[in-house]
């Protein structure tokens, strides 16, 4: 069977976004893999204080045509990669509340043993590219989650002291003060390896829970029939 992978997203100002587009990528290299983009809805809040900015605006049109997120979504995937932009080293609000529309699921179990990995943009090196990662894998391994990072052995890319975005916890882009900046190549490679990575852990997750739960079948069939 084929791996589901989907790349669930927050961007205000597109650069993660285009982390985004590079994790589906790296997934779609996996032969097989089926990827989905879907973006967490924007607070309308949100909406009206930074309608006044230029860049936002640029941004928001150009995901447009990118359909929100669904919990159906969430049920469809092997592999969830999470786009998550910092707020003072912290996941953004859009985030927290779509997930924490997702208590039912919860309740069910609807999400354990899924893979997920995650991946960050801040304003600079410093500007919490590890830390919005650290405390976004909390709601996520409540929520049953098996995380997956971008170890160095398949990112010597991130193995540098240049002021490059992403760690061993995942990829990360910087947008500068100004939000000029784009991501770099470098950095993309690291968000590809992320989809690559999740489509075939997932897919692999997948496989041993099924064969798990075939064997329990098994044992309660051959203890009946004993």
């Amino acid at each position: 069977m084929a791996a589901n992978v989907l790349v669930l997203y927050y961007s205000s100002y597109g650069h993660i976004y285009r982390m985004a587009q590079a994790v589906a990528e790296g997934a779609r290299s996996e032969e097989g893999t089926e990827v989905r983009i879907r973006r967490i809805p924007e607070l309308e809040e949100a909406r009206q204080a930074l309608a006044a900015q230029p860049a936002y605006v640029q941004a928001q049109e150009q995901q447009k045509e990118v359909p929100e997120a669904t919990q159906d979504d969430l049920r469809w995937a092997t592999s969830v990669a999470w786009g998550i932009p910092t707020r003072f080293g912290n996941m953004p609000s859009q985030v927290k509340q779509f997930i924490d529309t997702l208590g039912g699921m919860w309740m069910k179990g609807e999400l354990e043993d899924k893979a997920a990995g995650i991946f960050v943009s801040t304003a600079t090196v410093h500007g919490g590219q590890e830390s919005t990662v650290l405390t976004s894998l909390v709601p996520l391994l409540h929520l049953g989650f098996i995380i997956v990072g971008t170890p160095y052995g398949q990112n010597p890319q991130i193995l540098v002291t240049d002021g490059i975005g992403g760690s061993p916890y995942g990829p990360g882009t910087m947008a500068g003060g100004d939000g000029s900046r784009q991501p770099a190549e470098s950095e993309l490679t690291t968000a590809r390896n992320l989809g690559s990575r999740l489509a075939r852990i997932g897919t692999r997750i997948r496989d041993l829970r099924q064969d798990v739960e075939h064997g329990q079948q098994g044992d309660v069939q051959q203890y009946d029939g004993q």
